[in-house]
């Protein structure tokens, strides 16, 4: 088991996009996407210009094997996160990339990481680069966004400063860390992205399988 933490720069709802019952890091960080595997965790903290850069944004454990992109945009169970609209929880889904009927890889948009009427090529060339999509299932993944709660002055060790990540954490260093998750918070979503206005709800309809966030 590794860990991956990084600094959750701006906390959007898109990556992570801890919606329709999986947590899912599709876009942005590239890097981790290439190389965590199934049984990984995946941590983001805040920064200074949202939460602060002491506190756990997110984390989830990847429960399922990595999906390509084509995996992804093709599983049935991934479909409530192809973006909708220009507002609200359907339009900040990660499904955007997909095969046209030329095999090509395209963009869909808008979304968040297009133009409202077309691809954005620099966006497009970096999310591709990261090959694949890491999956988190209900009851394995915890989202607390602007409600981002403290972390221990003791775990302080797994915080990542300014960007990339860091993984070479001590075998004792991870066990502690994920024993603290797993007996002192609890699995779901837990609080709005920073970037959403306090009025906003997470909030949707009972038959779109989306727990509140408010």
């Amino acid at each position: 088991m590794k860990i991956y933490s990084y600094v959750v720069r701006y906390d959007d709802g898109v990556a992570p996009n801890p919606f329709w019952g999986y947590c899912t890091l599709a876009i942005c960080k590239p890097r981790i996407r290439s190389v965590a595997a199934k049984g990984d965790w995946i941590v983001g903290t805040g920064s200074v210009e949202n939460v602060g850069n002491d506190r756990l944004i997110y984390a989830m454990r990847v429960t399922l094997e990595p999906m390509s992109f084509e995996e992804y945009e093709s599983d049935k169970r991934f479909r409530n996160k192809i973006p909708i609209g220009v507002s609200g929880i359907k339009s900040l889904g990660d499904n955007i990339y997909y095969r046209d009927k030329n095999g090509d890889v395209r963009q869909r948009f808008p979304c968040a990481h297009s133009y409202n009427d077309k691809e954005n090529l620099q966006h497009k060339k970096h999310d591709l680069s990261g090959k694949n999509v890491l999956i988190s299932k209900a009851g394995s993944f915890y989202y607390f966004g602007r409600e981002a709660p403290r972390i221990p002055s003791r775990f302080r060790y797994i915080i990542k400063k300014g960007p990339g990540h860091k993984c070479n954490f001590t075998d004792a260093e991870k066990e502690a860390f994920v024993t603290w998750i797993l007996r002192n918070l609890k699995p779901g979503i837990h609080g709005k992205p920073w970037s959403f206005p306090r009025r906003v709800s997470c909030k949707t309809r009972k038959k779109d399988n989306v727990k509140s966030c408010k």
